[in-house]
């Protein structure tokens, strides 16, 4: 940018390591450089609420931190030194961005989620008059990314010329340099499990295959439990439920669905608490009003659970419904298999395994345990562009019943004995860069 020799990069930075600050500071330098001359950069983000916001916000706090906010001036999306300018813009597809040229800087955040022939078409025309340089921030996700492109690209110019164009600083290198970012990461990869797709993307910045099994032999050999099945509550203990409730029969076969309900005992935990599944009650082809009674009775008097996750979906909405007006109030709460609630669920499912904090009874040769087991090893995992994960039971092999209720026992334990955590942020957390992984999910 400097030397105006134009060219791209690509930059991957693990997650809160310090990428939004440093894109800031580049920014801060062009408008500097340039506020004689003039020119303008552009910043595109998956969304302009909040990505795109929080980079102009960062940006601004930099300049406040310069001393130099009697240079600057804000114009909606832009910021302006002088005769330069960065405007920040969205990349999502709907977005009409025509009409901005990038002669100093163009910068594509989190290019892993910004779409391909958005970028080509919209983004990529902006740079080419000026032959301004292009950089490209982000973590990894899947395979065939704007970022993933970028990077091969770079590499391979990289072989042939050994000029570096792909940077890249995994958490150990952040946490080399900062302390407080070490302890911050090992409590994440605690709770979340080094193999969790999230742990392994931003902070690893390991690419996720597309689709396969979602549960490895290592990790289907992590939840085998050596405590056995319960029939009833132990004393003092705190439990929770997942309860799948049967959808319509197979179309193919007309086989009835099942209701399936997973108890759990929960223990709290550093990072998150102990799930030990202690049993497992199936019911097929049940009238509504006597399965209802059977589940109201187990779940309140038998078990007295503390909190119950239920499949809401379709059929099973007034279902949950009538389930809540038989519980205490808070008890019961309905989940909606929306994509991203389901996909909470799947990474929250994972955490759980790959954390080691998710246990089954012991294996008794009984058929619940032989069934979730079966479904646990059939399940498939596809992870989608939009960083979401997708994870079921092909139908051609069988039913997703006990899967399904497991996640939702799961779900159902963040509600209880949830650890208490400090409130406050490190210097090191960035405002604009912070994550939340609730389940699994970013936030």
């Amino acid at each position: 940018m400097v030397r105006g020799e134009g060219g791209a990069i690509s930059v991957e930075i693990a997650r809160q390591g310090g990428k939004n600050e440093l894109s800031a500071q580049v920014e801060l330098a062009a408008l500097l450089l340039h506020a004689g001359r003039g020119g303008s950069a552009v910043k595109c983000a998956p969304t302009l609420v909040p990505q795109a916001r929080i980079s102009q916000a960062r940006l601004e706090r930099c300049v406040r931190d310069a001393g130099l906010e009697a240079a600057f001036e804000r114009r909606g999306a832009s910021l302006r030194c002088g005769g330069a300018s960065v405007h920040f813009l969205s990349a999502e597809p709907s977005a009409n961005v025509v009409g901005h040229t990038a002669s100093l800087l163009l910068e594509v955040d989190e290019a892993q989620d910004v779409d391909i022939e958005k970028f080509d078409r919209d983004f990529r025309p902006m740079a080419a008059s000026t032959d301004a340089p292009v950089v490209f921030y982000g973590t990894p996700w899947g395979p065939r990314s704007l970022l993933e492109q970028a990077k091969a690209e770079h590499r391979a110019a990289e072989r042939r010329d050994g000029r570096r164009r792909h940077f890249r600083f995994d958490w150990q290198a952040v946490a080399a340099h900062v302390p407080a970012y070490r302890r911050y990461v090992e409590g994440e990869r605690a709770r979340l499990g080094e193999r969790h797709p999230l742990f392994r993307t931003q902070y690893e910045l390991e690419v996720v295959d597309e689709a396969g099994r979602l549960l490895d032999a290592a990790a289907l050999a992590q939840v085998e439990g050596s405590r056995d099945r319960q029939r009833v509550p132990a004393a003092g203990a705190r439990y929770v439920a997942g309860l799948d409730l049967a959808g319509p029969a197979r179309p193919d076969s007309g086989e009835l669905d099942s209701t399936v309900l997973t108890l759990a005992r929960v223990t709290p935990g550093e990072h998150a608490p102990l799930i030990e599944v202690v049993e497992q009650q199936a019911w097929q082809g049940e009238p509504a009003e006597s399965l209802l009674a059977s589940l109201a009775d187990r779940l309140r008097r038998v078990w007295r659970v503390r909190h119950v996750a239920v499949d809401a979906t379709g059929l099973g909405g007034p279902l949950a419904d009538l389930l809540a007006r038989r519980l205490p109030a808070g008890v019961v709460e309905p989940v909606v298999f929306s994509v991203e609630r389901k996909s909470r669920l799947g990474f929250g499912l994972l955490a759980a395994v790959h954390s080691g904090r998710l246990r089954l009874f012991r294996a008794d040769g009984s058929r619940e345990a032989v069934e979730c087991r079966r479904q646990l090893a059939l399940a498939r995992g596809a992870y989608r562009d939009e960083r979401t994960l997708r994870f079921d039971v092909d139908p051609s092999e069988g039913d997703d019943d006990y899967l399904l209720s497991l996640a939702l026992a799961v779900a159902a334990a963040r509600h209880v004995g949830r650890p208490r955590t400090a409130r406050g942020r490190t210097a090191h957390i960035e405002a604009g860069d912070a994550v939340q992984v609730e389940e699994g999910v970013q936030r």
